[in-house]
C-alpha cells in the first residue's frame, strides 16, 4: 500500500513538474519569437523618432510617451481609489450584505470584456463628460478595467495581516484609523504592490477601450496636456499590423513595436517587484 502511495505520488509530481516546464517553455517560445523578428528593428532612432513613410518607418516615441501617460494616469486614478474600498470593505464594513453584493459586483466588474469598457468610456467621459478623445478619458476607462483587480487583491492582502495586528494595536490605544494607517497598510503593502504589478500588465496591453478614448491612428507629437490624443503602442501595433500599408515593410516595425511593449511593461514590472522588496524589508525591520 505505502508502495502504491510513493508511486502515485512520484506520477503527480511528475505530471506537475512537466506541466510547469510545458508553460515556461510556451513563454520563452512566445517570447524568442518576438525577439528574433523585433530585435533588428530596435535602435536609439527608432525609440526616440516619430513615425514616417504611412508608418512603414521611423520611430516609435510618441506611442512610448502616450502609453506610459496612460499608465500612470489609470494607475493614479484605480490605485488610490481601489484601496481605499478595498480598506472599507473588509475593516470597516464587516460581513453585511452590503459587502457580499459589492464583492459579487466587482467579481462580475472583472469579468465584463474591455470592449464594454471601451464604449462605456466613450458615452461617459468623451461624450457626457465632455473630455473628448484625451488621455484623461483614456486613463478613467483603463483605470475602472483594473479597478476590480485593484480592489481584490488589496482585499487579500488586508487578509493576509495577522488580526492579532489590530487587537494589538487598539489594546495600546491607537484607534481604528491610526490602526490601519500605521499597521495594516504598511504590514499588507507588498502584497498590496502585487496588484499594482498585475495592473500595470493589464493596462499596458489594452488595445480595445484606448480604441473609443484616446488613441490616434497617426499622430507623431508628444501631447501638450490631459485633454490631447495620443499614439499608443498596442493601438499602433494593431494598425501596422493590420492597415493597408506595405504589410512586409511594416512587419520589422510591428515586432520591434511588440517587443518594445513587452520590454517596457517588464521594466515597470521589476520596479513595482523592488518596491515590494523594499517595503516588505521595511516591515520586517519595524
Amino acid at each position: 500500500m505505502n508502495n502504491h502511495k510513493k508511486r502515485s505520488e512520484r506520477i503527480a509530481f511528475m505530471l506537475f513538474r512537466t506541466l510547469g516546464l510545458l508553460v515556461v517553455l510556451i513563454l520563452f517560445w512566445i517570447l524568442g519569437f518576438i525577439v528574433y523578428h523585433g530585435i533588428g528593428a530596435i535602435s536609439w532612432e527608432f525609440l526616440t523618432t516619430g513615425p514616417a513613410d504611412g508608418m512603414t518607418s521611423g520611430g516609435i516615441f510618441p506611442a512610448i510617451v502616450g502609453t506610459l501617460c496612460l499608465v500612470a494616469g489609470s494607475i493614479l486614478f484605480a490605485f488610490p481609489l481601489g484601496v481605499m474600498s478595498a480598506v472599507y470593505t473588509n475593516e470597516y464594513a464587516g460581513n453585511s450584505w452590503v459587502v457580499r453584493f459589492v464583492r459579487v459586483m466587482t467579481n462580475n466588474l472583472s469579468s465584463i470584456p474591455s470592449i464594454v469598457f471601451g464604449l462605456f468610456g466613450m458615452a461617459l467621459f468623451v461624450r457626457a463628460l465632455g473630455f473628448g478623445d484625451s488621455i484623461l478619458a483614456g486613463s478613467l476607462t483603463l483605470g475602472l478595467l483594473v479597478l476590480p483587480l485593484v480592489i481584490r487583491t488589496t482585499e487579500e492582502a488586508l487578509k493576509a495581516v495577522p488580526y492579532s495586528y489590530r487587537t494589538g494595536s487598539l489594546a495600546l490605544g491607537a484607534t481604528k484609523l491610526q490602526t490601519i494607517r500605521r499597521i495594516i497598510l504598511p504590514a499588507a503593502l507588498p502584497n498590496i504592490t502585487t496588484g499594482l504589478i498585475l495592473s500595470i500588465g493589464r493596462i499596458s496591453g489594452e488595445t480595445a477601450p484606448i480604441l473609443f478614448t484616446v488613441a490616434a491612428y497617426f499622430l507623431p507629437k508628444l501631447p501638450n496636456s490631459i485633454f490631447d490624443q495620443v499614439m499608443a503602442l498596442p493601438y499602433h501595433l494593431y494598425v501596422i499590423a493590420t492597415s493597408g500599408t506595405d504589410v512586409e515593410a511594416s512587419r520589422p516595425v510591428a515586432y520591434g513595436t511588440a517587443l518594445t511593449l513587452i520590454l517596457i511593461v517588464l521594466l515597470m514590472n521589476l520596479l513595482a517587484a523592488f518596491l515590494r522588496k523594499y517595503f516588505g524589508k521595511n516591515v520586517k525591520h519595524n
